[in-house]
């Protein structure tokens, strides 16, 4: 019924569409648009299916442009998306597109031969390298935007509602976009998240970091000017997957995340004033009192802050609270928009240069979850946690050395290695020697998603979760196979860790691209 109501709502929002095309259903529907099937009505007399998408109202005219600019100019090919009509009616858009009937990722994902996630991850390639010669970055690179027919082996590349352009690009709308974002965007200060059991992670500008460090021993007046706590900015687009929860491997129960509300412990405190307040601090409290937070919204507590003194200096650096002083300091603005655990290592740094290496890295995490059976692999609640899970399979140290090429100076208290990625996949996928066993020992639910185990969604810290991994890796429950369905994924070649790999590069600037990913000898038999 309620999608009845939307439909008919559509017709009256834009009658264009009422003579032309009979909508059948809604399939699909995100944050800023739906998506309906209907039929359009040929004059050859045949009936052909079509995609609407039907954008939000509140959508800026320009972005709606420059994501028509995108289909219009770098789609219909090379598994790219096309555009048929446009259609408008005051500030309602109906961009209608070819219906390409689809599978869900989820439901194939363990079902898929090692030879059909090869032909999966090229064609996929071959349409980052058509968006990325135009010059498009398209931020949203995960399955539900990687449209897979599998048995007429078709591939289409949708949804460049997040697009941006390079500074390059060849899309003249996305740079207009690009420059409209950047003056309206809002930023906030390098938090410090603490991830339970001693672990916390901090992200900051590596001169900031630089000055933080300096003012360790500085005079530390700055503890009696306020108490202001930052709110988690505005994210993306969450992906929204029912089976979601058992299928990761990192669920964001994982972690303890201290994010918005710290705890009144030795370790996490809101900066509190001094006993000892020197003249010309006084002034300052009295002049401008004490800063609530629950009182004051982001803006008017920058406001305050910004009144302070631009030589006082602070304490809080590496600590999980950030003080007026650093608050009043100039903002790092970054571009954060894309799913939650697709996003870059640089894009959850907020590192103000991103290229279309982040479409790279998303899309190796597909492959990650390709190769190891699980989707979605990542989930955090926040950046900071998704870079800490980034971490228990990169490494902590790989990681902290990849932010400082481009800027950034990452902590973390406790050193995490890097994984074996081949042993990692296979551990999850089942297929590693230490999980095969007879069929006589397989419970007859092997391959069911009740097999995997609860632990590893489990509300546990950072480090009991590391030790679970491991122990898990170590054949501790894992998803077994039968040695007579392994549809090639028991001679996974070397080729395709190392595209992994070079796809998870932490380096943007090293990163492998999509047009150096065809040539890769994974797909050295495979026709461009």
């Amino acid at each position: 019924a309620g999608i009845k109501k939307d439909i008919e709502k559509l017709y009256e929002a834009v009658p264009q569409l009422v003579n032309m095309f009979k909508i059948k259903e809604k399939i699909g529907e995100g944050t800023f648009s739906s998506v309906y099937l209907a039929t359009a009505q040929l004059q050859t007399g045949h009936e052909e299916k079509m995609a609407l998408k039907h954008l939000i109202p509140t959508s800026h005219p320009l972005r709606i442009a420059a994501e028509l600019q995108c289909l219009t100019v770098a789609g219909g090919q090379d598994n790219v998306m096309g555009v048929k009509y446009c259609f408008r009616k005051n500030d309602h858009v109906v961009i209608v597109m070819p219906y390409l009937e689809h599978e869900s990722f989820l439901d194939i994902l363990n079902s898929l031969s090692f030879e059909e996630v090869r032909e999966y991850m090229f064609n996929l390639f071959r349409a980052l390298r058509r968006i990325h010669h135009f010059g498009i970055v398209h931020r949203d690179v995960k399955p539900s935007n990687f449209l897979y027919n599998r048995q007429l082996k078709q591939y289409a590349l949708v949804d460049f509602g997040l697009a941006q352009g390079t500074p390059d690009t060849k899309i003249k709308l996305l740079k207009t976009a690009h420059s409209e974002d950047q003056q309206g965007s809002c930023s906030q200060n390098s938090p410090t998240i603490a991830l339970g059991n001693g672990v916390s992670v901090s992200v900051t500008a590596a001169t900031q970091a630089a000055q933080q460090s300096a003012s360790k021993a500085a005079d530390k007046r700055s503890s009696s000017l306020s108490k202001i706590q930052i709110k988690q900015g505005r994210g993306g687009k969450e992906d929204s997957v029912h089976h979601s929860v058992q299928r990761s491997v990192f669920g964001e129960r994982n972690f303890n995340v201290y994010s918005s509300t710290y705890q009144e412990n030795s370790s996490t405190k809101l900066i509190k004033p001094s006993k000892m307040i020197d003249v010309s601090s006084r002034k300052l409290v009295t002049k401008k009192k004490i800063i609530s937070t629950k009182a004051l919204s982001n803006g008017a507590a920058r406001k305050a802050a910004s009144a302070c003194p631009s030589n006082l200096t602070c304490d809080c650096y590496a600590t999980d609270r950030v003080c007026s002083i650093c608050l009043s300091r100039c903002q790092q603005v970054a571009p954060r928009a894309g799913t939650p655990g697709f996003r870059a290592p640089e894009v959850l740094t907020k590192c103000p240069t991103q290229t279309t290496a982040i479409d790279m890295w998303s899309a190796g995490i597909i492959f990650l979850s390709l190769l190891s059976g699980r989707y979605p692999f990542y989930k955090a609640s926040d950046d900071l946690t998704a870079l800490a899970q980034i971490m228990t399979v990169r490494g902590s140290r790989e990681t902290i050395q990849a932010a400082k090429t481009f800027g950034k100076s990452v902590l973390c208290t406790q050193v995490v290695p890097a994984q074996n990625l081949r042993t990692l996949c296979e551990k999850l996928r089942g297929t590693h020697s230490s999980c095969m066993r007879s069929q006589d020992e397989v419970p007859s639910k092997a391959g069911n998603d009740s097999a995997l185990p609860d632990k590893l969604c489990a509300p546990e810290p950072l480090g009991k979760q590391i030790q679970q991994l491991k122990s898990f890796q170590e054949g501790d429950g894992a998803l077994e196979m039968k040695a007579t369905d392994m549809k090639g994924w028991d001679q996974v070649p070397d080729e395709a860790y190392d595209l992994l790999d070079k796809l998870l590069d932490l380096n943007p600037a090293t990163r492998i691209t999509a047009k150096e990913a065809l040539l890769h000898p994974f797909f050295k038999d495979m026709k461009l």
